[in-house]
């Protein structure tokens, strides 16, 4: 009896961290664990990688050097802004301030296009255009693509004047309902498949 409620008791956390998972949409499991994708902590997890990963390393506390951050875009269409690749472009630059970075809001540049409809972004990705380039040491550059409810992510730190990709950050991403929103996306345009509600778990949890 003991051992059939450790083994219950085992399941049900195992469970529980599992909860609200967006590493389980697409699969069998989605319906139950399934979940929305956290654009804080991916944007963590990328800050952290091209940073990791950076060759040559990057030097935190340099406030003469510092990091610009991009807004993410989609790789069909490199003028498009949407709320989700701004959202991930300001969790990411704050991953970098977490380690010491000083980053630059690009935002505030005055060639920066102000548009109603589109909200901010640069008509150029043009890496040379770039306010402050020749101080910067690097650049942090993004674009997806979408396939369905699958986002092919691809995030790079590029060296300014040359170009150069000195780290790289690639995932896919099984999108939920929100996310779709943010990026201007309705189910009928990802072919009718269906999105994830509230996971089960989260609704008996929560």
């Amino acid at each position: 009896m003991k051992r059939l409620t450790l083994v219950l008791l085992f399941s049900f956390v195992l469970l529980t961290s599992f909860a609200g998972c967006s590493r389980l949409n697409c699969t069998r499991l989605e319906s139950v664990l399934g979940g929305e994708v956290n654009l804080i902590s991916l944007g963590q997890d990328i800050g952290k990688e091209l940073i990791d990963r950076s060759y040559p390393p990057l030097l935190p506390r340099q406030p003469q050097q510092p990091v610009l951050v991009t807004t993410l875009v989609n790789n069909d269409n490199l003028g498009d802004s949407t709320s989700f690749g701004r959202s991930l472009q300001n969790s990411i630059a704050a991953a970098f301030v977490r380690q010491g970075f000083t980053v630059h809001e690009i935002k505030l540049r005055g060639d920066v296009v102000i548009s109603p409809e589109e909200g901010e972004f640069m008509l150029s990705r043009d890496l040379y255009e770039l306010k402050g380039k020749r101080r910067a040491q690097g650049v942090v550059v993004g674009t997806y693509t979408m396939a369905n409810r699958v986002m092919y992510l691809s995030v790079r730190l590029v060296k300014p004047g040359d170009s150069s990709i000195r780290s790289v950050y690639e995932k896919r991403l099984c999108l939920d309902e929100n996310s779709l929103r943010m990026l201007g996306l309705g189910l009928d345009e990802q072919g009718g498949e269906e999105a994830p509600g509230e996971p089960f778990l989260d609704k008996v949890l929560y």
